[in-house]
């Protein structure tokens, strides 16, 4: 875990979005906290880290997301050298979605 970011509000931030219940719930939360932009850039960010791990190659990122390369190489590094955030969520949503195609 980096360190740099850990700290009394970023852990009243986290907690609160843990408190989030629905989809609903976080549109309405994160059009408060976040501008347009900021929101835009961290789903373009989570779309390409999604792609990544699916092999995607960076020509075919930049025209389903339009990120540039430079922040699909950093995507990329944090795939490979980070605390493992992206691989955690992935693998959870993975699991939701086999467990609900068992249950249909």
């Amino acid at each position: 875990m980096n360190t740099k970011i850990k700290n009394k509000n970023t852990d009243m931030l986290f907690d609160a979005i843990l408190h989030l219940e629905t989809a609903e719930e976080c549109y309405c939360f994160f059009e408060d906290l976040c501008t347009v932009r900021e929101l835009q850039a961290m789903a373009q960010r989570f779309a390409v880290a999604k792609m990544l791990t699916q092999n995607q190659v960076y020509s075919n990122i930049v025209k389903e997301t339009g990120a540039s390369t430079a922040t699909i190489s950093r995507v990329n590094r944090s795939l490979k050298y980070g605390c493992d955030g992206y691989k955690t969520v992935f693998e959870r949503m993975d699991n939701d979605e086999q467990n609900q195609e068992t249950e249909s």
